[in-house]
């Protein structure tokens, strides 16, 4: 039997189990692994500036491509705790990263040594599985589980504590015979799906609301497969933008509070039952209950058997993976169509293609400074259909969710429930890092942009492209328009006039400065007609350096984004589109009658 130490069957395992990318700082107590690492080979390794920056980049990269698992590494404390808002917006989102973290010693864990902290007790309210790994011999099994227990059910993230003597021990380990655990997932019966079906055979005006669980089983070809047998427009949620695209004719826009469009949310109330798959029913896409259920039935499937009733109790709920239900509604809605069956949804559908043509905000506006809609509206001239987009949080996420376009599953890469500031830079190199071929754009207001800017550096360092569109205001703006119900405006400016460059006004930090100090590229747009070339000027500085480049958009300094509490009353601060010129970009032309 080979002999090597437990870091290094570590090492061989993570190969095994198909890493090939990981991204740390490492640290004392982490250092035997990191030397297993490097002796090991097979694993590209991302230095990050900031470790939860490593933990974002991680899940950057699992969000990217289909059965990606990214991979975050440092000491216990302060990196591990470092992690935790990683591991957080991980489980949140259903995202499967392994966060590794090397300890102190086995005898030294309750003495108080340095950076000795029990990071396994701390992690385990947002992981799976939070172990501190105390002999040697078991560390295979714990990695082999966590694997297991990161694809099985509800995917999420997994911690596993290393202390330095465990690390070092040797151990009787042969990669050559390791095989990875099966994974576990339950599956819908015929019986459950044809019930579900009953319920869409007997509605007048059904809908798909179809959740990110849908992506997380790569099963977005069947759900557009089953949408299009049976006629019945979907409704994606934000962490399902993309399974089928913007543009489709069954695309019946988005529902909620916040990243919705009006279209999106007319049709959802005229609809009389809804088939969520793979769905949460998130509080920012429901808004009150009462509005959201009244009138309609409702079937719910999800790869988690408690999500069933948490939030609401459905009419039906089925436990399964979106992948494994799917294939049995694709396979009897295929039977019911042979049979002629299936009810004629056409005048249906056709009625939310034409609230989609009448129903819009306007992006064009000629303002300096800049309105933010304007920004959106050049993004979607200046990127195409293969974008990527990857954003957090705040009124600049919020808006492009109502005015960008996407079309594809895995191209809105967003952290969808915990919505950490600082998230969009180290995700979008994690992303860029996993599909090095595909455009990647960040979207990011100034006080997201600010929180972890230093892993730009990173993207200088180990030449990541992509571009990273900064809306400034110079606020916190997203806070200061929640703080309107107070009647304050407290704790959210962040202008002040910068001594060493007076030429930006109240608007602050100069950040072309810092990015151009971190080693990227950088353009100030202050007028509209400046954003397409800036973005086209963008791509090309991106390819020929090969590092990130900043487009900053100097926006006036308030704009209020529509949002609500009820779906059925979402508050349109701005002037809504009344002529074709005043949604230019939009998905279908505007219209008025």
């Amino acid at each position: 039997m080979p002999r090597m130490t437990a870091a290094r069957a570590a090492v061989e395992i993570l190969k095994r189990e198909g890493v090939t990318n990981a991204f740390g700082v490492p640290g004392a107590a982490i250092n035997p692994f990191y030397a297993a690492l490097k002796a090991g080979g097979g694993i590209q390794h991302t230095l990050a500036r900031h470790v939860e920056g490593a933990s974002h980049m991680a899940e950057g990269y699992t969000r990217a491509n289909a059965g990606n698992i990214g991979v975050c590494i440092g000491t216990s404390g302060p990196a591990g705790t470092d992690m935790i808002t990683g591991l957080y917006s991980a489980i949140a989102d259903s995202i499967p990263i392994l966060c590794i973290t090397g300890q102190a010693p086995v005898a030294k864990l309750h003495k108080e040594d340095f950076q000795a902290v029990d990071i396994a007790s701390i992690a385990k309210p947002v992981t799976k599985a939070a172990t501190t790994v105390l002999e040697a011999a078991q560390v295979p099994g714990v990695f082999q589980q966590a694997f297991h227990l990161m694809r099985s059910g509800r995917p999420g993230p997994v911690l596993i504590d290393l202390p330095i003597d465990v690390q070092l021990t040797e151990i009787d380990f042969d990669p050559d015979t390791y095989e990875p655990l099966p994974v576990y997932k339950p599956s819908a019966t015929r019986a459950q799906v044809e019930k579900a079906i009953g319920f869409l055979l007997a509605s007048e005006r059904p809908l798909i609301v179809a959740g990110g669980g849908i992506i997380n089983a790569d099963a977005s070809e069947l759900l557009v497969e089953f949408a299009e047998l049976t006629g019945t427009p979907v409704i994606p949620t934000l962490m399902g933008w993309g399974i089928l695209a913007d543009d489709h004719e069954l695309n019946a826009g988005m529902v909620g509070l916040q990243t919705s469009h009006r279209y999106g949310n007319a049709n959802f109330l005229e609809s009389d039952f809804v088939l969520g798959i793979g769905n949460r029913w998130a509080n920012r896409h429901t808004g009150e209950l009462d509005v959201y259920t009244k009138g309609r039935k409702f079937v719910h499937v999800d790869v988690e058997p408690t999500q069933i009733g948490k939030i609401f109790a459905p009419d039906y709920g089925i436990a399964s993976d979106a992948k494994a239900a799917l294939t049995l509604f694709v396979e009897v809605a295929k039977e019911l169509k042979a049979a002629g069956r299936l009810p004629d949804r056409s005048a249906w559908a056709a009625s939310t293609q034409e609230r989609k043509a009448q129903l819009q905000r306007r992006t064009h506006f000629d303002n300096v400074p800049l309105k933010p809609q304007r920004v959106y509206e050049e993004m979607n001239r200046a990127f195409g259909p293969e974008t990527r987009y990857v954003t957090t949080i705040g009124l600049s996420q919020i808006a492009g969710a109502q005015m960008l376009h996407v079309y594809k599953p895995r191209h809105w890469i967003n952290c969808g429930q915990a919505g950490p500031l600082g998230w969009t830079i180290p995700a979008a190199l994690g992303v860029a890092t996993a599909d090095p071929e595909t455009p990647v754009v960040a979207l990011s207001g100034d006080y997201d942009f600010q929180f972890m800017l230093e892993e730009l550096a990173v993207g200088a360092q180990h030449n990541i492209p992509y571009v990273h569109v900064l809306v400034n205001n110079s606020y916190l703006g997203l806070i200061r328009q929640a703080q309107r119900g107070l009647d304050i405006n407290f704790q959210v400016n962040l202008e002040f006039e910068n001594i060493n460059s007076p030429e930006l006004g109240v608007y602050g930090v100069d950040h072309v400065k810092v990015v151009e100090g971190l080693g990227c590229k950088a353009i100030r747009v202050t007028e509209p007609d400046q954003l397409l070339p800036a973005f086209e000027e963008a791509k090309k500085l991106a390819a020929e350096y090969r590092v990130p480049v900043v487009v900053e958009a100097i926006l006036e300094r308030i704009t209020n984004i529509s949002m609500g509490v009820k779906i059925d009353a979402i508050n349109e601060f701005e002037e809504l589109a009344t002529e074709p010129g005043h949604a230019p970009t939009a998905i279908r032309p505007l219209q008025t009658s």
